[in-house]
């Protein structure tokens, strides 16, 4: 019966384009299709997405809960906020857009106050909605800045250098930054492109490593496999180098 191939979960099919599985900055290159927005999950993009995206997203959500409020002010009736008529229609919307933003961040100057019912519920569901928005949005600020991340560089080629009494190929890891990384590890995969069984796919091999462990990084690593007789990278040609060619 014959066995099925090792797969790390990047599928063995083969479209015919090769292309990165794994991006520069560690991520997965991968397009999904088909989605709706029950998979749609608003904490991890909020908490995934760069500084500036996070910041031009709650600054829009404020503004479009003003907003919004602002509206339900004026269908309330903008003589019942004390202080907030205007000469026109839009400077009168514009005392409500800055009620409501008082009343949302519970500033509450004195200059604006409802005074009527209607008016004053209004005002009430808005605090209840800052309170709630606010506490999500500290928790959102907290886990972005609470989360623990590292930045490790990797050296942009490989090399084929002497390794013992043979060779190895050679990579080297880079901590950039002063935090404590300990036991840290590391593992190679070989991916080709072959035909088995009269098919194209792809195949993956791991390559076993010199060291697959070091117990502190404070600096750098060179990851190193040696190609020895259960490589299989073993007996394969090696590429020449342009500085080879030129000599």
């Amino acid at each position: 019966m014959q066995q099925p191939g090792f797969d790390p979960g990047l599928t063995q099919q083969y479209t015919g384009t090769l292309k990165r599985f794994v991006t520069k900055d560690g991520g997965f290159n991968v397009r999904r299709r088909g989605l709706t927005w029950k998979d749609a999950h608003p904490y991890l993009f909020l908490i995934g997405t760069s500084w500036g995206n996070f910041a031009l997203i709650i600054g829009a959500a404020y503004l479009v809960v003003n907003t919004i409020f602002a509206s339900a002010y004026m269908a309330v009736g903008i003589e019942h906020l004390q202080g907030a008529r205007g000469p026109t229609f839009w400077q009168s919307y514009l005392n409500a857009f800055f009620f409501s933003a008082h009343t949302l961040t519970t500033v509450g100057y004195g200059n604006m106050w409802p005074n009527s019912p209607l008016a004053n519920a209004v005002a009430v569901c808005e605090s209840l909605a800052g309170l709630m928005a606010f506490a999500i949005a500290t928790g959102l600020v907290f886990g972005r800045f609470s989360r623990p991340s590292a930045r490790i560089a990797f050296s942009s080629n490989m090399v084929v250098a002497p390794y013992m009494d043979g060779a190895s190929l050679q990579f080297r890891v880079l901590n950039r930054r002063s935090n404590n990384i300990i036991e840290l590890q590391a593992r190679l995969l070989l991916m080709t492109v072959e035909t088995i069984a009269g098919k194209i796919q792809r195949r993956y091999v791991a390559l076993g490593l010199e060291r697959s462990e070091v117990l502190f990084f404070p600096l750098t690593w060179t990851v190193v496999h040696p190609i020895d007789e259960g490589s299989p990278l073993y007996g394969k040609p090696r590429p020449i180098s342009k500085e080879c060619k030129r000599k």
